[in-house]
């Protein structure tokens, strides 16, 4: 199973922007059906901290409190891929932005719980 993350970049503070996570490989959906796709970030010092997190079956999503309201999860499943827009940007926003996949549905916030993860693509958002 290969997550590849892309749509990061420099942006001002109060802009958006979209990632994209898309899942591959031959395991998946044939020996790994993900319950949940989720989106973590790591800024520098810090540790990596739950973002957003979606269910399979778009049923449920899920957001840290800090992003609320600006941040939307969406996923396209014909597609294998999970969206995160994010808009109204700030400069704390800023982190390496993570895509990973787990097989249920429990403790979706946790880190250690997910069994797939993409290489992470940059965000940085200027003051």
């Amino acid at each position: 199973v290969q997550l590849q993350a892309s749509g990061g970049g420099l942006v001002q503070t109060g802009g958006s922007l979209r990632l994209s996570c898309t899942a591959s490989g031959r395991a998946f959906r044939r020996t790994f059906t993900p319950s949940v796709m989720g989106w973590f970030r790591q800024a520098p010092g810090k540790e990596r901290e739950f973002v957003s997190a979606i269910t399979w079956s778009a049923d449920s999503t899920y957001y840290t409190d800090s992003v609320k309201g600006r941040f939307t999860i969406s996923r396209d499943g014909a597609k294998n891929t999970v969206f995160l827009q994010m808009n109204s940007l700030k400069p704390e926003d800023t982190a390496v932005y993570y895509c990973a996949a787990k097989r249920d549905r429990y403790d979706v916030y946790s880190p250690g719980d997910y069994d797939y993860w993409g290489q992470g693509t940059q965000v940085t958002v200027s003051s």
